[in-house]
């Protein structure tokens, strides 16, 4: 819902191109489960009541963000040079900036990259990217990766893909985080999105405890199987969810660290550098 109010159907619509098979059948895939809730929610709308053409709809407006996505990513791929140590990013955003920076590198561009999570590895290692091991390493020259939420001061919330602590990592031992983002994760203050949060299996109960007792609410993470989402580090993810936007995020950051059990929050902070936004009007601005 959130995707439609800002892109809407008439700018979806106006794209003359076709998506491919492949991202048609990934768009379907992802309709089918939603449809229900949208036909719910547009039931007043005439246009869309009926099933089959609100697929329609939904389909070109994921389509339409896609390509967004893959024009950031493009935008990011090009900001590489000759001899860079790049930290590959993880999530739907990310993995364009990867297909972008293998087809530079199949031009000649000469770089070594390292990943932060397993599915970036696999997609880097398909494309062809040069791929090194991160325990070789103790700096990189830049990473690329995109963010959930993102305010005006670049403090973001980041982990729906789930690999919030190895993406923070990179993010660190980087000169400098490029984020890239489409216009619909820029917020004025975040906590629209859950907050991930990562926990160690042990005693988990007693953590949700302590996080219920702090004021913290949220759910278990849960896999295709329905059971506990694991990360690549082996743990838990709980993601909170906020009654109002964060008015002190530091401060939440802080008392969800004490807590133990918490490795880490996806709050991150004072650790992006030039952010590239994509636009519904296909325009890209880098601040």
């Amino acid at each position: 819902l959130h995707i439609t109010s800002k892109f809407g159907f008439k700018a979806a619509q106006k794209s003359s191109a076709l998506p491919s098979k492949a991202s048609y059948a990934r768009c379907l895939f992802l309709t089918n489960g939603i449809t229900i809730v949208l036909c719910k929610y547009f039931s007043s709308n005439a246009s869309v009541k009926n099933i089959s053409s609100l697929k329609q709809h939904v389909v070109a407006i994921i389509w339409f963000m896609d390509q967004v996505k893959a024009a950031i990513g493009k935008a990011a791929a090009d900001l590489i040079q000759d001899g860079m140590l790049v930290g590959l990013g993880s999530g739907s955003t990310a993995s364009y900036f990867i297909q972008a920076l293998a087809a530079r590198c199949k031009l000649g561009l000469q770089i070594q990259a390292a990943s932060s999570s397993a599915a970036s590895t696999l997609l880097a290692r398909e494309t062809g990217i040069p791929l090194v091991d991160i325990d070789t390493l103790s700096k990189l020259d830049i990473t690329v990766d995109g963010a959930d939420e993102i305010d005006p001061a670049k403090r973001m919330i980041k982990g729906k893909g789930g690999a919030l602590i190895r993406e923070k990592i990179l993010a660190k031992m980087s000169t400098e985080m490029v984020v890239i983002v489409d216009e619909t994760k820029l917020v004025a203050a975040l906590g629209t999105s859950p907050l991930p949060i990562e926990i160690i299996p042990f005693a988990y109960k007693a953590t949700e405890r302590h996080l219920h007792a702090a004021g913290f609410k949220g759910n278990w993470r849960l896999s295709k199987e329905n059971k506990f989402y694991i990360t690549d580090n082996g743990n838990y993810i709980f993601d909170i969810v906020f009654n109002a936007p964060c008015a002190h995020p530091e401060n939440d950051h802080t008392k969800l660290k004490l807590i133990p059990g918490v490795v880490d929050t996806g709050f991150f902070f004072d650790i992006a550098g030039r952010v590239i936004v994509g636009f519904k009007d296909n325009s890209i601005t880098v601040v």
